[in-house]
């Protein structure tokens, strides 16, 4: 599988609010991506003024994107809906990350039932150091216009 060719058509995210720079490895029951948080992003002004870190959310949101929708996208037929949605999410944040400092995601398949998918996620940095783990849940979303 190519991520260039076959995940990043169908992912719903564009820039600035797209986390995902490479997927390096993905098979069935695992995931492993990278992105890198840029100094100049915007958030960065202020969260923190004196020592920049990115914010959690925003960790949160990277490793939804790699190690859900990502993985989503492979698992299932992409066509057949036009969005994954995380639904939940129990992040333990351990170490802060700055800006320019490339991290990985890597995540793992708990299960994927009745339209819910549901992933064990870890956001390490390049020494791979665990900043972020947690558990992170997702399902199709289906819009009103839809059939």
């Amino acid at each position: 599988m190519n991520f260039q060719t076959d995940i990043l058509p169908f992912l719903p995210y564009d820039k600035p609010f797209l986390f995902v720079d490479d997927i390096v490895e993905i098979k069935e029951g695992y995931i492993k991506g990278h992105y890198t948080f840029t100094k100049d992003a915007e958030f960065y002004k202020g969260h923190f003024k004196q020592k920049p870190v990115t914010p959690g959310v925003l960790l949160t949101e990277c490793a939804a994107q790699i190690g859900l929708v990502c993985y989503a996208i492979f698992k299932m037929d992409p066509k057949s809906h036009s969005q994954f949605g995380m639904t939940s999410a129990d992040m333990e944040f351990l170490k802060p990350h700055f800006p320019d400092q490339k991290i990985m995601v890597e995540a793992e398949e708990v299960y994927y039932r009745f339209g819910k998918l549901k992933m064990n996620v870890k956001v390490l940095d390049l020494n791979e150091n665990i900043l972020v783990r947690g558990q992170i849940a997702g399902m199709p979303v289906k819009y009103k216009n839809e059939e």
